[in-house]
């Protein structure tokens, strides 16, 4: 059966009016399989996104996807007041068993999202005015989240932003060898072990924990076509408890260079001043009201944190093997680690002066 064949078969367990055209991949993302597929419905064409959920990543998917229909939920009704309302969150389509999702006969978990249309997603920032929609956007999303009913959502991947176990994964990874890459990576693991002392500074800050989505990416937001407005945060997998700088330091990562994640021309991997400033508006524009005072204090640094935290996961990915992160060429997480240490460097040289912006908007 190919893979097409196999997502109309899926398709059949939702609620889908209309006839199946077709279906093919969809999106950039690393984790879950992701197609796009066609309907002919009675007002013409329609699609919907299906995607396999990744079980090596996601163990427990009924608890998934119990957060993400409670996230989805109150986030629709927080936006129902909103024009083009259906555009400005996300909506899972029913299974016919009654639940949100579908196992197939392999063991494979399935769900169904309408498709958000007039609207896409972006792997790297172009302008200040789209740093800005991104820093507003999940600033809302979070500002949204504030007020969601007990009980405590489930904690998906456990530790996901703990940078300290991250970093003890790469010690045993480098230990380890299993790949025999070390030799290739010397430069990035004597880099990662001169930053060892940074690992521990959010979680010993004592900051309150949030509902946050802690995988702000800039391509998880989408952007209206016409209007470039931030419209829909998408990729609401790792929606759990976490710290409001986990979803800030991960924007920074992504929102303010213009380079990609797996960047080759290192000379692209900086921060750009007027995007991170650009950031830092929209999100405290819509964020600053419920944040502390600690939280503020700890935003340019959050940014140095998690890229630097997220290097540190690409290089256990390449020394391990490349067994979490989809690779579509050789040594890509090796890649994608040399261009978050690069933007880390950066911001190491930039932090000063984050810090002045964030005081002066607070004042």
């Amino acid at each position: 059966m190919s893979k097409e064949q196999s997502v109309a078969a899926v398709q059949r367990q939702f609620e889908i009016p209309g006839e199946f055209l077709g279906a093919a991949p969809y999106g950039s993302g690393h984790i879950n399989d992701t197609w796009c597929a066609v309907f002919q419905c009675s007002g013409g064409p329609a699609r919907v996104i299906l995607q396999r959920i990744n079980r090596n990543v996601f163990t427990n998917p009924p608890a998934l996807m119990e957060n993400i229909g409670r996230v989805s939920s109150h986030l629709a009704y927080k936006v129902s007041h909103e024009p083009d309302r259906e555009r400005r969150a996300l909506t899972l389509i029913p299974a016919r068993n009654g639940r949100v999702w579908h196992e197939d006969e392999d063991g494979n978990v399935w769900r169904a999202w309408t498709f958000i249309e007039r609207a896409h997603t972006y792997d790297s920032v172009v302008s200040e005015n789209q740093a800005f929609q991104v820093g507003k956007a999940f600033g809302q999303f979070q500002k949204m989240l504030a007020d969601l009913p007990a009980p405590r959502l489930h904690e998906i991947i456990p530790d996901f932003h703990h940078t300290p176990k991250r970093f003890a994964a790469l010690e045993r990874a480098v230990l380890m060898d299993a790949a025999g890459r070390a030799i290739l990576a010397k430069p990035e693991i004597e880099f990662a072990l001169a930053r060892k002392p940074i690992i521990r500074a959010l979680l010993d800050a004592d900051l309150p924990e949030r509902v946050t989505h802690n995988d702000t990416k800039f391509n998880n937001v989408l952007l209206d076509d016409e209007t470039g407005e931030a419209i829909c945060v998408v990729d609401l997998d790792t929606v759990m408890p976490g710290l409001a700088l986990y979803d800030f330091g991960d924007m920074v990562r992504t929102a303010t260079s213009l380079a990609s994640e797996d960047e080759r021309d290192l000379s692209r991997a900086n921060l750009e001043f007027p995007l991170f400033e650009a950031l830092v508006r929209g999100y405290l524009g819509s964020a600053g009201t419920f944040l502390t005072k600690l939280e503020r204090e700890y935003l340019a640094f959050s940014g140095k944190l998690i890229t630097f935290e997220q290097g540190v996961r690409f290089l256990t990915d390449y020394l391990a093997g490349d067994t979490y992160y989809k690779v579509h060429r050789d040594g890509q997480n090796l890649d994608r680690c040399r261009a978050q240490f690069k933007l880390v460097e950066s911001i190491e040289r930039q932090e000063e002066k984050m810090d002045r912006l964030v005081r002066s908007i607070e004042a």
